[in-house]
């Protein structure tokens, strides 16, 4: 049997499910809440209900990833500036370092995976994955379009 790009990227799933297991074992993080820190680092602080539709899931289901973050010392809560009714959540300061070792982290991982790729084929790989990246997110839009 012929094994498939789309084999592959499985694969790849997969093993990058599994190192993220192991390197959050005991730490109190999961994907799912490594995640919301993701798009806190990466959109500021903002309301449970701007975060539950940047991550795309219920606003019930963000009151227990933030109310575990912020148990853990990831997060915390503050008034918003100009809504009475409003909290924005916000990363701590060790949240702040996590990510800046994630990031690290990551392009630590980049460049070793990168290596396994002659140096002149490399942008090209770049290009590709982005390339097939670019094309699931658009195949994935259209499903959802249609499902609606």
């Amino acid at each position: 049997m012929d094994v498939t790009i789309l084999d592959r990227l499985l694969q790849i799933g997969e093993l990058f499910q599994h190192d993220m297991a192991r390197a959050f074992a005991g730490t109190g993080l999961t994907s799912a809440r490594v995640r919301v820190l993701w798009v806190l680092q990466h959109g500021g602080p903002m309301t449970q209900q701007a975060l539950a539709a940047a991550l795309e899931v219920s606003p019930r289901n963000v009151t227990g990833l933030v109310d575990a973050l912020e148990a853990s010392g990831h997060v915390r809560r503050t008034p918003h500036p100009s809504d009475r009714r409003a909290v924005l959540v916000e990363l701590s300061e060790t949240a702040r370092r996590t990510m800046a070792q994630m990031q690290r982290d990551h392009a630590e991982l980049s460049a070793t995976l990168l290596d396994a790729v002659e140096p002149g084929e490399r942008a090209a790989v770049e290009r590709g994955v982005a390339a097939i990246a670019d094309r699931l997110a658009v195949l994935v839009a259209e499903a959802r379009e249609a499902e609606s």
